[in-house]
C-alpha cells in the first residue's frame, strides 16, 4: 500500500515519494518546513492512508529522550513500600511506558509521530540514534530488553529552530515541505471550502501571497491561517468586491487570522500612510 493524497490532504508529488521512500527503506522520514505547512497533520494523514494506529510525541523544551522510552517511579515505590504495600515487590508496577515503548509493542505496525524534535535539549536527537536504529532499548530496573515487533513507521517533524546532529540526520530520509504555489493552495483550499466562488478565491489568494512578499514582514501567514482567514470570509458573506485592498500596503479586512502580531500590522499601517502620503 502507497502513501497518496486523500480527500482532507493534498500531498505534492515529492511529498508522495519522500513518505513512500521513507516506508520502503524503514528509515525515519525527517520533515522540515516553516509552521503551518502541514508537517503534524502528514502523519496523521500518512496513518489513514495506510490505515495504520497512530502514537504521537509531541515534544516540549522540557521532554527528555527517556521519557519516550520509560519512566521509573521510584518516589511512588518508596511511599508505598512505607504503607507495606504489596506492589512494591514487583518493580514493573512502577514502570510507565513511553511511546516508543507503546509503538515496539503495539500488535500491528503503526505510525510514531514524534512532533517537533527541534524544541527539546540538543542531545535529545543523539540520545534516540541507537533505538531508532536498532528498534529496541534495554529497561535496567526490570532487567528486559523492549524490541519492535513490527517495525513503526517514524515521521519526525522540525520548525528548523535549531540544528540537528550530523549523525542523526544520516539516520533519516529528509523532505523539505515548501510553501504551496498558487495553484496547490487553491487545491488545499477547495478541501476545506469546497465551491468557493472563484472571484472571492482569486482576490483573497492574490492579497494572502502579497502580504507574504511583503518586506520586513516578522511572522509570514501560513496555510492553516489563509484556511482560517477565508472560514471568517463567508462566515461575514463577503464578496470579491467587500474584500478589496486601497493598494497592495492596505492591510486586509479581518486582518486578524493572518497578522498575528503588533509589529506586522503597524508595517502595514506604516506602508499604508507612505503610499497615501505620495499621492
Amino acid at each position: 500500500m502507497k502513501f497518496t493524497s486523500t480527500d482532507s490532504y493534498i500531498a505534492t508529488q515529492d511529498l508522495t515519494v519522500a513518505v513512500n521512500a521513507a516506508v520502503t527503506l524503514e528509515r525515519p522520514l525527517l520533515v522540515k518546513g516553516e509552521p503551518g505547512t502541514g508537517k503534524t497533520e502528514l502523519a496523521r494523514q500518512v496513518a489513514s492512508s495506510l490505515e495504520m494506529e497512530m502514537v504521537e510525541w509531541h515534544i516540549k523544551s522540557t521532554t527528555r529522550a527517556q521519557q519516550g522510552l520509560y519512566e521509573y517511579d521510584a518516589v511512588s515505590r518508596l511511599r508505598d513500600s512505607q504503607l507495606g504495600d504489596e506492589r512494591v515487590k514487583d518493580v514493573s508496577n512502577y514502570i510507565k511506558q513511553g511511546k516508543l515503548w507503546q509503538a515496539f509493542t503495539a500488535p500491528e505496525k503503526v505510525v510514531l509521530l514524534i512532533d517537533e524534535i527541534d524544541k527539546a535539549d540538543i542531545e535529545f536527537p543523539n540520545d534516540l540514534l541507537q533505538e531508532l536504529d536498532k528498534m529496541e532499548f534495554h529497561v535496567y530496573e526490570t532487567g528486559e530488553t523492549v524490541r519492535a515487533v513490527n517495525r513503526p513507521v517514524v515521521i519526525i517533524t522540525s520548525n528548523n529552530e535549531k540544528e540537528l546532529p550530523d549523525a542523526f540526520l544520516r539516520r533519516c530520509f529528509f523532505h523539505y515541505i515548501r510553501f504551496p504555489e498558487p495553484e496547490v493552495m487553491r487545491q488545499i483550499v477547495e478541501v476545506h471550502h469546497p465551491g468557493i466562488k472563484e472571484s472571492l478565491l482569486a482576490t483573497a489568494l492574490t492579497q494572502f501571497y502579497e502580504i507574504r512578499e511583503t518586506a520586513g514582514l516578522k511572522k509570514k501567514p501560513s496555510t492553516s491561517e489563509v484556511i482560517d482567514w477565508l472560514k471568517l470570509l463567508l462566515a461575514e458573506d463577503l464578496t470579491a468586491e467587500d474584500i478589496r485592498r486601497d493598494g497592495p500596503s492596505a492591510l486586509p479586512k479581518l486582518h486578524g487570522a493572518l497578522l498575528k502580531n503588533e509589529q506586522d500590522v503597524q508595517l502595514f499601517e506604516k506602508l499604508a500612510f507612505m503610499a497615501r502620503a505620495q499621492r
